[in-house]
Order: C-alpha cells, then sequence, then structure tokens
C-alpha cells in the first residue's frame, strides 16, 4: 500500500494519476472512490481492507499528507479535484 501511493505521488507520475482522478470522476481526498476504482493498483482495495483498522488509519493519513504535497502549479491544474465543494 504505502508503495503504491508512493510511485502514485512520485514526480514522474502524479500528473497521470491527477489525470486518472479526474477522468473517473473522483475527488481526490476521497480515499475510499480511489481505492474502489483501483487507481492506485488494482490489488490496493484487498491490502487496505485486511490491515488493521490502526494501519488502515496510517495509509489513509500518508495518502492525504502525499496529496497535500504536490506542486502548486498541478493542484491548480486540477482544481476540481482539489476543491471542497
Amino acid at each position: 500500500m504505502k508503495s503504491a501511493i508512493e510511485s502514485a505521488f512520485s514526480t514522474g507520475k502524479v500528473a497521470e494519476f491527477l489525470r486518472s482522478l479526474d477522468r473517473q470522476g473522483v475527488r481526490i481526498r476521497e480515499f475510499e472512490e480511489v481505492l474502489s476504482k483501483g487507481l492506485l493498483g488494482k490489488k490496493a482495495a484487498g491490502e487496505y481492507a485486511s490491515l488493521p483498522a490502526g494501519d488502515q488509519g496510517q495509509i489513509r493519513e500518508l495518502y492525504l499528507a502525499s496529496l497535500e504535497r504536490v506542486a502548486p502549479e498541478l493542484r491548480q491544474r486540477f482544481f476540481r479535484l482539489y476543491a471542497y465543494y
């Protein structure tokens, strides 16, 4: 799980990840929906579900922290994914 998140938010892949979210109509902060649509990999949802609740919380926090570290120009470009509405 951790490697899937780190890979999605890596410098070379983050724009592609954001485009896939945009195409699927998924907001970036909706972690469970990102998982259910397989946007972090086909096995990610199953791996996440098999974790204890405490570990799930840590993975969710890693994901949320990672999305906040995306470069401002990409965040502006994909504004709709980050918007709170």
